[in-house]
C-alpha cells in the first residue's frame, strides 16, 4: 500500500524548502525562491504567507540596479525577530543576540558564573531579558551551550565536572519557562561544530571533527553531514579517557583523565603550581609570550598530550578536517608542535588524508546557529533521520 502524505505535511515541507533556500542564497524574490526550490508560484506564496505570520521571514525592498522601482525581497527575519545565544562556562557566562539570518548584534552580556543553580537561572533570565528588550522585535528562542555530558532527549545536564551546579538540571526548560520562549540545550563541543560550520572554516563540509581543549577536553564529530551524538547525546567525551593512570584527580571523579593534562585549565593549574600563585590561562599566555617566565617545559608537556588526542581522533574518525579550539594555541609554536607530534602518533594514510587547523568559530555562535536550526527543523519532520543539531541542517 502506498503511503499517503497529508496536504498539511506537504505544506510544512514546502516551508522548510523556502527557509533553506533563503538561508543559502537570500534575500530572494518569490519567483527566485520558486526556481531554486522547484515549487509552483502558488505553493511558494502559501508557504511564504505562513512563514511571515510565524515571524520567521520578513519582506524588504531592495533598489534595482537600474535605479527603477525597488523590488521586494524575502529574507530571514533580521529587524522583526531575534534569537539568543547563551554560553554557560566554568568561570563566566555569555549572552548574545542575533537575527534569524545569523548576523550577531553588537550588544552582549557577560557575568561571572554563580555558585548555585537557582542563581544561575536568575542571572541568565535577567541578562536575557535585557537583550530581548527591543521595541517591535519578537524573541523566537535561545540556544544554550553547556560543557559536560548533555542528555538531548531530556534536555538535561548529566555530568559537568567544570560546572557541577548544572548536574541533573534542565537549564533550557527552566530558562524557557522564565522567558516564555523556546530554548534548546547543546553540548559545548557540538555548539563549536555548529559555530565553525556557520561562522568559521567548516562551511560546506560534511566530514570534520572539533577538538575543544579550553575548559576541559571535548570532541564533536560530523560524519556524512550528521553530528555523532550517541544514543542519548553523551558521545564525544574524549577528555575523560585515562592517559595517566596514577595522575591528578579529575572533576569527573576519575584520575589521570586527558583533560587534566591537555586543556587550558590544566595548563593554568600546572603553571600556578610552578609559580606558587594562582594564574588563569590569560595570564599564562601573557607570561609565555612576554618571556617573563620560562614556561617552555609546561607547554611542551601539554603539547605532547594534545598530540595524542589529535592522533586518536584522526585514527578513529578519519575526518577531512580537524579543528582545534583552545587559548593555549595563541602561543607561537604550540599548535605546530602538537600537529608534528600527532603525525608521528597517527596512522600515515589517515593523517595524510586530514588537515588539522585552528578553529575560528566560537561557542556563542554555535548556540545561535543551534536555535536557528532548531526553529527551522520544527517547521516539519525531517526528510531523513538526523540529530536536531546536526551540522548542515536537518
Amino acid at each position: 500500500m502506498t503511503a499517503r502524505i497529508e496536504p498539511s505535511l506537504l505544506g510544512k515541507m514546502s516551508e522548510r524548502q523556502v527557509l533553506h533556500a533563503l538561508q543559502a542564497d537570500g534575500p530572494l524574490s518569490r519567483a527566485e525562491v520558486a526556481r531554486r526550490c522547484g515549487l509552483s508560484a502558488p505553493t511558494v506564496s502559501k508557504a511564504v504567507a505562513s512563514l511571515l505570520r510565524s515571524g520567521m521571514l520578513e519582506e524588504t525592498a531592495l533598489p534595482e540596479a537600474t535605479g527603477g522601482r525597488p523590488a521586494t525581497r524575502l529574507r530571514l527575519a533580521r529587524d522583526s525577530a531575534l534569537v539568543l545565544g547563551v554560553v554557560i562556562d566554568a568561570d563566566r557566562c555569555l549572552l548574545v543576540s542575533s537575527g534569524l539570518d545569523g548576523n550577531l548584534h553588537e550588544t552582549t552580556r557577560s557575568f561571572a558564573t554563580p555558585d548555585t543553580y537557582p542563581r544561575l537561572i536568575d542571572a541568565l533570565t535577567r541578562h536575557a531579558r535585557a537583550l530581548m528588550a527591543r521595541d517591535g522585535v519578537a524573541t523566537l528562542g535561545a540556544g544554550i551551550s553547556l560543557p559536560g555530558l548533555v542528555d538531548y532527549r531530556g534536555q538535561r545536564g548529566v555530568l559537568s565536572p567544570n560546572v557541577p551546579i548544572t548536574n541533573g538540571q534542565a537549564p533550557s526548560l527552566d530558562l524557557g519557562k522564565r522567558l516564555g520562549v523556546e530554548c534548546v540545550l547543546l553540548q559545548e563541543s557540538h555548539a563549536l561544530c555548529l559555530g565553525e560550520q556557520h561562522y568559521g572554516r567548516a562551511r560546506g563540509l560534511d566530514d570534520f571533527a572539533m577538538l575543544d581543549v579550553h575548559t576541559g577536553v571535548g570532541l564533536g564529530v560530523v560524519s556524512a553531514g550528521r553530528l555523532l551524538t550517541g544514543h542519548s547525546g553523551l558521545a564525544g567525551e574524549i577528555g575523560h579517557l585515562t592517559v595517566v593512570p596514577d595522575g591528578r584527580k579529575c572533576g569527573c571523579g576519575n584520575v589521570g583523565c586527558l583533560e587534566t593534562v591537555a586543556s587550558d585549565t590544566s595548563l593554568a593549574w600546572r603553571v600556578s603550581k610552578r609559580l606558587g600563585r594562582q594564574v588563569d590561562i590569560e595570564e599564562v599566555i601573557r607570561l609565555a609570550t612576554s618571556g617573563e617566565a620560562d614556561l617552555s617545559a609546561d607547554f611542551d608537556d601539554v603539547s605532547r598530550y594534545l598530540a595524542l588526542a589529535i592522533a586518536a581522533i584522526v585514527n578513529l574518525f578519519n575526518p577531512a578536517r580537524l579543528f582545534v579550539h583552545g587559548r593555549m594555541l595563541e602561543v607561537p609554536g604550540v599548535f605546530d608542535r602538537a600537529v608534528e607530534r600527532a603525525a608521528e602518533r597517527s596512522l600515515g594514510p589517515s593523517f595524510s588524508d586530514c588537515t588539522v587547523l585552528r578553529a575560528t568559530g566560537q561557542k556563542h555562535q554555535g548556540a545561535v546557529a543551534g536555535i536557528i536550526q532548531h526553529l527551522t527543523s520544527a517547521i516539519a519532520p525531517a526528510l531523513e533521520t538526523r540529530h536536531p543539531f546536526a551540522a548542515g541542517g536537518s
